[in-house]
């Protein structure tokens, strides 16, 4: 929503006025956000002319400017439709400092570096390459763009509201008259996603105007905002507990969290909560907690759902590699579909940020005597081999600091694959894995622990990883069947051959696979007599979803001391995702799935990997790491994995639903709650609410639901709003994916995400939540 008004001729008076209400409206966001009087900030709400970097050729100067909200940035522009254009700071990924993108890399030169900077969206928006004139202003936007950034992500949920409420009141403020007329009132209210019938809309003015001016003003305006934001499910909770005149004393507070919320917690803890959120003096003296405080409280993250230990590295991380779930992306280097979709590093960055740990190259030869990665045989753009190698290094460790796994799809000539080697050796350093670990040949795979920071080369090797310790070894062949995969898009452009196809691989290339070597699977049977612990095998997602079904726990046994990689098919030309959970259910570790693309499935694959300081790794259940182990998911017998749970869940309530479509004023959210469940197939289920006509602000639901969880360790529980329609498929406003073991019991916020996997600001589920032992 742009903040600017088309507006008849101003007059002198007029434009002072403006401009002091401009002034007043960013001085007062400027305080909510923190910020109040910030150099920094004063200079975006000024702006300035920046350059736009597009190509070598399309370079063109624009203003841009903060607008007064403090939350919104406006840029001019010369399109014939759009001649004024804005983005939300809220949309903003990261600010790049300096000629950190594959735009301002490929169009601009080294010496403007410290001029240059870059804007990266969220979701599917392309990046703003921008260059300002001098270094100080540069400095001057990127540091004013991450305060504000962190300022917003500092903000707790009250004064997340306040803000966006302020702004939305102003924005119905249309005769910028600082006061709120019955009409505007109305408009006001379906701009937060509230449709209400006019004699509602009429009892909730009269009652807060009680000056009776036909408007409200000042303090009738901070009356209105209470009744708005008052939360009748907090008013029930707060005052079962609050026995102390009224108030919540340390030892009230300590009965909550000890009977509702069932944490094991002391008297001390209590008094810190009161000390940390307690908004008023008095009370804070008092020792006690008031209703304002407790629903501070509740909206922190260590009060949310997802269990706060979890958010570091609580996991043991010493045990071998092939124990761990591992986040993995397949076609790491595409932005969209795998036919006509642009290839950039930025993919590969957008991975690693979501702590992606295992990312593929498919190499081909390209001009110049240089590799190139994209999709063969399609029309996808190509990107240079060594800039992915730049980037991965540069961004691999950001997020996580534990191993990366390059999984190299080989297709090109020997000459090339020198190139590919030398230059992974050149750019990655003493990061890349080159030789085993240790003086002697291993007999299983080092630890994530072990290999921190440090880059493994899944590929083709040309003999056996003895060889290190083998005096005069000599390499008898020099050419090696293809990849399943790589077979597989050969096949979709030639006739399949019965005899596997071979390819000469450049001894350079195959020295530098050491724990990862690609091997033709041949059966369980043949695996375990011939396999060694390092030789892996790729399956396409049919073949191991026929393995998790029909052979399970031959599959988890060949999962205890090997690895396994599982892509989609090839048919899934939109890039789409097969459902990763069966695979993890049989001890399968790198589940390859399609970063760019939003969907089901990559909810379920942030939701695993939210654990253990978003690392990437998730140690597996001990039973999916014992060979002696007969747990089969589809057939359960009794065993240490069946450790049966009832999830009780009552959907209470949500908080400040997006609007879907924010340009039709009208279009309200008509929202229900879907609850499902995902893990082995007796675990599946989900339940839903019913929906709430015309309310995306404060819809309550007050449902009940029950699940039996028979193997908890494997589950995880998605909740998804949806914005219900009788006549199509109903449209998804966001979700949060966790697994059963990370939940917290009681009454709980849950954030909501975008597709993308992006916070919603603001939005929230409260739910009363209890997972109870049946055993």
């Amino acid at each position: 929503m742009s903040c600017l008004k088309k507006r008849a001729k101003w007059t002198k008076s007029d434009k002072i006025l403006s401009e002091a209400e401009v002034k007043r409206v960013s001085h007062e966001n400027g305080k909510l956000i923190g910020l109040e009087g910030d150099a920094d900030l004063q200079f975006l709400l000024k702006g300035g002319d920046l350059q736009k970097v597009r190509s070598s050729s399309w370079k063109k100067t624009r203003y841009f400017k903060l607008q007064e909200d403090c939350k919104t940035v406006w840029h001019e522009s010369h399109k014939t439709l759009k001649s004024n254009q804005t983005f939300s700071i809220d949309d903003i990924e990261s600010v790049r400092r300096g000629r950190q993108s594959e735009g301002l890399q490929k169009y601009t030169e080294d010496d403007v570096a410290d001029r240059c900077f870059t804007i990266i969206f969220k979701g599917r928006r392309k990046n703003l390459d921008l260059m300002a004139s001098s270094v100080e202003e540069a400095k001057q936007w990127v540091a004013g763009l991450e305060k504000i950034m962190n300022n917003n992500d500092n903000l707790n949920f009250h004064q997340k509201t306040e803000h966006w409420i302020f702004n939305c009141m102003r924005k119905a403020d249309k005769n910028e008259d600082n006061k709120m007329s019955l009409k505007e009132l109305k408009h006001f209210l379906r701009q937060i996603n509230i449709e209400v019938d006019d004699s509602y809309a009429e009892v909730l003015f009269a009652k807060c105007d009680r000056s009776e001016s036909g408007t409200l003003e000042g303090s009738e305006i901070k009356e209105f905002y209470n009744l708005l934001t008052h939360r009748e499910e907090i008013d029930v909770i707060y005052s079962k507990y609050a026995q102390t005149d009224g108030q919540m004393s340390a030892e009230n507070l300590l009965g909550f969290l000890l009977t509702e919320q069932r944490e094991s917690v002391s008297l001390d803890d209590a008094l810190k909560l009161i000390q940390k959120y307690e908004l008023d003096d008095t009370a804070k003296q008092k020792k006690r907690m008031t209703k304002d405080g407790f629903l501070m409280y509740l909206n922190q993250p260590e009060a949310m759902i997802f269990n706060s230990a979890h958010k570091q590295v609580y996991q043991d991380m010493s045990q071998p590699l092939n124990h761990y779930f591992i986040s993995s992306s397949h076609n790491t280097y595409l932005m969209e579909d795998q036919l006509k979709g642009p290839s950039s590093t930025e993919a590969y960055i957008r991975a690693l940020m979501k702590s992606c740990r295992c990312v593929e190259l498919d190499c081909w030869d390209g001009p110049n005597g240089e590799p190139v990665i994209y999709h063969g045989y399609t029309l996808t753009s190509k990107v240079l081999f060594k800039d992915v190698i730049k980037a991965i290094k540069e961004y691999a460790f950001k997020t996580s600091e534990y191993p990366v796994i390059l999984s190299l799809e080989n297709h090109c000539k020997l000459e090339q694959q020198k190139l590919m080697a030398q230059h992974m050796i050149s750019i990655l350093g003493s990061a890349l894995v080159t030789q085993p670990l240790g003086d002697h040949m291993p007999t299983c795979f080092p630890s994530p622990e072990e290999l921190k920071g440090r880059f493994l080369i899944k590929g083709k090797r040309l003999n056996k990883l003895d060889a290190f310790f083998t005096p005069n070894s000599t390499v008898e062949e020099d050419s090696v069947s293809e990849d399943d995969e790589a077979a597989e898009v050969k096949g979709n452009e030639e006739k399949r051959k019965s005899k596997k196809s071979k390819i000469k691989l450049a001894k350079e290339l195959s020295d530098i696979v050491i724990y990862c070597k690609s091997v033709h699977f041949a059966g369980f049977d043949h695996a375990r007599e011939n396999q060694a612990f390092y030789e892996m095998s790729s399956f396409k997602e049919s073949k191991a979803l026929s393995l998790a079904e029909n052979s399970a726990t031959a599959f988890i046994h060949h999962n205890v001391d090997k690895l396994s990689r599982i892509y989609p098919s090839g048919s899934r030309t939109d890039s789409s995702n097969y459902n990763p959970v069966p695979m993890w259910d049989t001890g399968c570790q790198i589940v390859a799935l399609n970063f760019q693309t939003p969907c089901t499935e990559m909810d379920l694959n942030q939701g695993r990997f939210l654990p253990n300081g978003r690392s990437g790794y998730i140690l597996k259940p001990a039973y999916l790491r014992n060979q002696a182990s007969k747990f089969d998911p589809i057939n359960l017998t009794k065993g240490t994995w069946l450790q049966q749970k009832t999830l009780h869940v009552m959907v209470i309530s949500a908080q400040q639903l997006p609007k879907l479509n924010k340009d039709k004023c009208k279009s309200i959210v008509d929202p229900l709650v879907k609850v499902e469940i995902y893990g082995v197939p007796a675990d599946v289920a989900a339940k839903e609410t019913h929906y709430i006509n015309n309310n995306g602000f404060n819809p309550m639901w007050n449902d009940n639901f029950k699940f039996d969880i028979h193997v908890p360790e494997l589950a995880l529980v998605r909740f998804v709003v949806e914005d219900y329609d009788s006549t199509s498929q109903n449209d998804f406003v966001g979700q949060y994916t966790l697994p059963i073991t990370s939940v917290q019991n009681g009454y709980r916020h849950i954030p909501l995400l975008t597709k993308n996997g992006d916070v919603i600001p603001s939005a929230t589920l409260f739910v009363h939540i209890m997972v109870i032992g049946t055993q």
